[in-house]
């Protein structure tokens, strides 16, 4: 199933003719749409489109609010555009997740979710650990774009690595059927400090049975 295409952008207040900041929301899907302005956290003003119109919501701290003529006739031409894009979405065309830092046990570390060649931004980014999901510790980058027009994306997760954790990024966007998956896990082989503590036990078994060898053969 096709997400809705979400952009929201900080405008000048002057869009709305009062004296503060103006959020202004867009969103879209092959079938539906809307474009909504709010002011301090209120929902200010609506195109109400199966109406064709504007719809005026005062805001408790506004007596009066004059909108623009032609603000429902420019929400309508946005509306397009955006179903527009939805037309031209591609999917990413690359996830991968790794560390940032060389992997420690017991050691604080992040790990870094990184997508690339997907249009129109952003994505949406999940985590988990052991098969539950994981928000706190996330943190997800502004999308970057691409010399080709593409974005790319990072989101990260600080974790500490514990011995057979398994965590798993997932992205989501409008032109992925399914979403795609990547999976790390805390390998055993790749453990810095295993490795030279396994040789030394093992070098220490050898070196006892030598001993014994050499004891059995003194005697008899």
């Amino acid at each position: 199933m096709k997400m809705m295409k979400i952009m929201v952008v900080l405008v000048l207040s002057s869009l709305l003719c009062v004296s503060a900041d103006v959020l202004r929301m867009e969103g879209c899907s092959e079938t539906d749409g809307e474009v909504m302005y709010g002011m301090d956290g209120e929902e200010a003003w609506y195109s109400d489109f199966k109406n064709k119109k504007g719809v005026l919501v005062l805001p408790s701290f506004a007596d009066s609010v004059r909108v623009p003529e032609g603000l429902y006739e420019e929400s309508v031409v946005s509306l397009q555009g955006c179903k527009n894009a939805l037309k031209l979405a591609h999917p990413p065309s690359s996830l991968m997740v790794y560390t940032k830092e060389h992997v420690e046990l017991r050691e604080k570390n992040t790990l870094i979710c990184y997508v690339t060649g997907f249009y129109p931004a952003p994505v949406n980014f999940y985590w988990t650990k052991n098969g539950e999901n994981v928000t706190q510790g996330t943190s997800t980058n502004v999308p970057y774009p691409n010399k080709d027009g593409s974005f790319n994306q990072f989101s990260r997760l600080e974790f500490i690595p514990q011995l057979g954790d398994i965590y798993s990024c997932t992205v989501k966007h409008l032109a992925l059927d399914q979403p795609l998956t990547r999976i790390w896990d805390v390998d055993f082989n790749t453990q810095p400090g295993i490795g030279p503590e396994i040789f030394c036990g093992l070098g220490l078994t050898v070196g006892l049975l030598g001993v014994a060898a050499g004891t059995f053969f003194l005697i008899k």
